[in-house]
């Protein structure tokens, strides 16, 4: 029997997901980390990007895409606290690509440096859908 962990991936809006997998990776600050059952405890932030969960019996990784926020390890659970969070086949390509665009001209027509961080933040958001989508295209688990 293969051993699982159980995971509870949730946002401000809603609880994502609720159940078991074999291996969670996720995009930490530092870097991805990939988590089996029983790691070792660990609190971490999370960046924008895609969580991969390979779930018991299937073949293809669930993507779900996460904005930041925060992980939260124990031996047999696995939390993640996003700012938001939505299912791979749930993302809107049209809407991220009309983001990053947005984005990218705030930048270039700066006001101020706080318009400029928020700016960086939105094209960071967009740049993650766009690979989290190009991801669930190809059927990529890496």
């Amino acid at each position: 029997m293969t051993m699982t962990v159980h995971v509870d991936v949730v946002s401000a809006e809603a609880s994502i997901f609720s159940g078991l997998a074999e291996l969670v990776i996720v995009p930490g600050e530092a870097g991805e980390l990939g988590i089996y059952p029983r790691h070792a405890p660990l609190l971490t932030r999370i960046k924008p990007g895609s969580v991969r969960l390979k779930l018991p019996d299937q073949n293809e990784d669930t993507l779900i895409y996460v904005s930041g926020g925060m992980l939260e390890v124990q031996p047999n659970v696995v939390t993640i606290l996003a700012d938001t969070a939505i299912r791979g086949a749930d993302l809107d390509e049209a809407r991220a690509l009309e983001a990053k665009r947005a984005a990218e001209e705030a930048m270039r027509n700066r006001t101020s440096d706080i318009d400029y961080a928020a700016a960086q933040a939105e094209l960071a958001e967009a740049i993650a859908q766009l690979h989290a989508i190009s991801r669930m295209r190809k059927g990529s688990t890496h």
